[in-house]
Order: structure tokens, then sequence, then C-alpha cells
């Protein structure tokens, strides 16, 4: 079945840096697009950074424009995500996932803290 593994979260300081890293498997990886999702304590899930399936084209929130970087490896069925400059409303559990189907993973959670 459609499985996500999200890595890579933790605890950083204000200004710092993480790279996430999703793991998919049960589906063609190359022929999708694929997302990233954060959701805080108390707030609904919202939409972070998309990258087509031959990575050419990306898109960003406006929270993250200009500090975030998503990328994928097809031969590695993984989509990554590169947040630097971290804030503190950065926070959150982050999740990718694509569109075409409907499984969620576990998330990896995000601290930004002094």
């Amino acid at each position: 079945q459609v499985q996500f593994v999200e890595s890579g979260g933790g605890l950083v300081q204000p200004g710092g840096s993480l790279r996430l890293s999703c793991a998919a498997s049960g589906f063609t990886f190359s022929n999708y697009a694929m997302r990233w999702y954060r959701q805080a304590p108390g707030k609904e899930r919202e939409w972070v950074a998309s990258i087509s399936s031959d990575g050419g084209v990306t898109s960003y929130a406006d929270s993250v424009k200009g500090r975030f970087t998503i990328s994928r490896d097809n031969a590695k069925n993984t989509v990554y995500l590169q947040m630097d400059s971290l804030q503190l409303e950065d926070a959150a559990v982050y999740y990718c996932k694509t569109m075409a189907y409907r499984a969620w993973g576990q998330g990896t959670r995000v601290t930004v803290s002094s």
C-alpha cells in the first residue's frame, strides 16, 4: 500500500537549519508531484511546498519562500525539504504527500526554540 515515512525533524535554534526527508513506497513515485505540509499545535494543517514529478517546477507558501527548498530524488523515491533560517513559527509536524492518494505518513516534528 501507499506509504510515506518522514524523518529528519528535531530541535533547532532560531536561524538554524534542518533537512527533512520523506521516503515513499507503494506507487510509481516518479509519476507524481509531491507536497510538504505542516501542522502546528492548535492550527490547521497547511501546505508548505510542492514539486513536479520531474523536479523541474517548485512552488512555496509565502511564509517559507526564500528559506525552504523542496527537492526530490526519483531513483530513491524520496522527497526532501531543506529548511534554512528557521523561525519560531516554523515549529510543527511536517508531512509529505501526493494528492493522487489519500494516505498520510506519521510526520516528523520540528521544534524551534532558543
